[in-house]
């Protein structure tokens, strides 16, 4: 491995191999993606919403339960779900300086993600499955 002469990087950081894992790019755009499509799925939950605000319980599990309401809301639910993990996580790395801690919490943030997200596509698809 040759050492670039114009590279401003210190000789201990290129010992220690430190530098981009590389793996920013890749959670930029997961945020923008997952922004973007949940403009668009907000759209169509808000609408889902407002028709379930003039249902009766045996109407909204109607409507809950027809595949062209019970997809958007899980893909809803999956979209938020992800890009509320990506958020956190920019806040968590951000703002918890002490490692330990750090890695406790973006552990939590994952599994409170992946809580609601499951919690929520379980409900949607029962209601969709008993319809």
């Amino acid at each position: 491995m040759h050492s670039n002469p114009h590279s401003i990087r210190t000789p201990a950081a290129r010992v220690r191999g430190l530098g981009s894992a590389r793996s920013g790019t890749h959670h930029f755009w997961m945020t923008r993606v997952t922004g973007m499509a949940n403009v668009v799925l907000t759209l169509a939950f808000v609408m889902i919403v407002l028709m379930l605000a003039k249902a009766d319980y045996a109407g909204a599990l109607k409507i809950v339960g027809h595949p062209l309401a019970a997809i958007p809301l899980l893909l809803f639910v999956g979209s938020a779900a992800i890009h509320m993990r990506l958020g956190m996580q920019v806040i968590i790395e951000d703002y918890v300086h002490s490692e330990g801690a750090k890695v406790a919490l973006l552990m939590l943030n994952t599994f409170f993600a992946v809580a609601i997200g499951l919690a929520s596509a379980y409900a949607i698809l029962k209601i969709g499955f008993a319809s």
